[in-house]
């Protein structure tokens, strides 16, 4: 089987490499899964030059989530027989043609959406749902801001506010990708700096209620600037590089929470809500809630041109690698 492969830390992906290797045999309670689609996350590019917190042992297989069909069970596995459409992840290992994942892993994937779409989905709306449900508290009829909004977790925060029904101001640096915003369904788009009185005066000079920041940087120094009172500042991640800090007399002054959002964290402290989440997003999913936008498929012998895509920062919502 094919399988991508970081044999190095380097950057511009110099260490990573496609290749050979025997297709594995499943073990007690697991499967081996014949991968249709892996979804590209911007922790994937972090990985390959080890400035991610996740830092596997070299060599790994890339990867972080996927879909596919059940191509063998291990013994006593229950629930799920080969040819079986699944989706899963296992934090490293979906970049390949064949992957063994611990059968708890793994969850039917919904009729309705396609296996590019299944692949892309766990890790962005388990983020959005942990970051407006449990974390923010998004209420019906709240002011949520989304910065970052045509990245993969930012344009799953405007699919699951609108669901929410929230009024969602989205933001983003590109014209062309503020245009796919607003027909995407916010309610509002807006540049991706200069963006303060803008929101002030869509909220009535309140502010946004809830802010979703992967960005950092100087969106969150203006974010603090336009948050309304009793609001919510989601720390998501750092995608512009720098790590923000707050002079704490603002949030004591304006009365705003700065909350962090670690969704998989969230999951593995508190087990009990970590399953309800997950039970809850591909509830959504099976129900034809929310709309996951695939930006592009890209064969797995291409994966460079994927990779690429991301860093140019040029994809709006997921970029699928398909076998």
């Amino acid at each position: 089987m094919k399988a991508l492969v970081c044999h190095e830390l380097l950057s511009d992906y110099a260490g990573v490499a496609l290749e050979e290797r025997p297709i594995p045999e499943p073990g007690p309670s697991e499967i081996r899964v014949r991968i249709k689609a892996a979804s590209l996350n911007f922790p994937d590019l972090l990985m390959t030059e080890g400035k991610y917190q996740l830092k596997p042992e070299l060599p790994f297989v890339l990867g972080m989530e996927f879909a596919g069909e059940v191509d063998a069970v291990g013994t006593g596995v229950t629930g799920f027989t080969p040819g079986d459409a699944v989706s899963g992840g296992n934090r490293i290992g979906a970049f390949t043609e064949y992957a063994v994942v611990p059968a708890a892993a793994l969850r039917k994937k919904p009729a309705g959406i396609s296996f590019a779409a299944a692949a892309s989905y766990g890790a962005a709306y388990l983020t959005a749902y942990v970051a407006l449900v449990r974390r923010g508290n998004l209420q019906p009829g709240e002011t949520l801001l989304v910065h970052g909004a045509s990245g993969g977790v930012g344009l799953a925060a405007v699919d699951a506010g609108r669901l929410l029904g929230a009024t969602v101001i989205a933001t983003s640096a590109s014209a062309a990708k503020r245009d796919i915003l607003k027909a995407y369904g916010a309610d509002h788009v807006l540049p991706d700096s200069g963006f303060r009185e803008a929101v002030k005066e869509l909220t009535g000079g309140r502010g946004a209620d809830v802010i979703y920041d992967p960005v950092g940087g100087d969106v969150f120094d203006e974010s603090v600037r336009c948050i309304a009172f009793d609001g919510r500042l989601l720390i998501i991640g750092f995608t512009s590089g720098r790590i923000p800090s707050v002079n704490v007399n603002m949030p004591l002054i304006k009365g705003f929470s700065v909350v962090g959002v670690r969704a998989g964290e969230y999951g593995r402290q508190f087990p009990e809500r970590g399953r309800e989440n997950m039970d809850a997003i591909w509830k959504w999913a099976a129900d034809g809630k929310v709309h996951p936008r695939i930006h592009a498929e890209v064969p797995l012998a291409d994966w460079r041109r994927a990779f690429d895509m991301m860093r140019s920062r040029e994809v709006v919502g997921k970029v699928a690698i398909v076998m």
